[in-house]
């Protein structure tokens, strides 16, 4: 799917497609993709051993760095932490953590993703939240509950 990914040192955004990856243990970015795009990689106090699916150690070796970034996805936003790894042609990979935090729904014949089901984390989640809260001050005509909720320098 594609998604995009923002650097955090200077929130450039970069379009990427991400494989969505249910045999995956994390979130991985690949390290040429990291390095060629420029993202800040922060080095992992103990290297973590890389199996493939096939059980064989990854060429690339251990997992040296990871990478913060946000992740964007119609709507949805979050932080991540991204394992940097040796994945080929491929550029990131969403694995079994992030497909379970988030129970996306998937239509395999559309080939659409919907991000119905976010966890507290993340930002979609969160705006919608404080969209519903506008929304009841709105509606409500108690002056003196608004007093309240609103900071006296917003009254007028």
């Amino acid at each position: 799917m594609k998604v995009e990914l923002e650097k955090l040192k200077n929130h450039e955004g970069v379009a990427v497609k991400a494989l969505l990856d249910s045999g995956a243990t994390g979130l991985f970015m690949d390290i040429t993709f990291a390095k060629e795009k420029g993202f800040k990689m922060e080095k992992l106090k103990k290297p973590l051993l890389v199996g493939n699916v096939d059980g064989m150690v990854n060429v690339g070796g251990a997992i040296m760095y990871q990478v913060e970034c946000n992740i964007f996805f119609k709507g949805h936003v979050e932080r991540a932490r991204m394992d940097i790894c040796n994945l080929g042609k491929i550029e990131v990979i969403l694995g079994m953590p992030w497909l379970a935090a988030h129970n996306l729904e998937i239509d395999w014949e559309k080939r659409e993703v919907k991000m119905t089901h976010c966890p507290p984390i993340c930002g979609k989640r969160k705006q919608e939240e404080g969209k519903k809260e506008v929304k009841k001050v709105e509606k409500n005509e108690n002056e003196e509950m608004l007093k309240r909720l609103v900071p006296k320098r917003f009254w007028k």
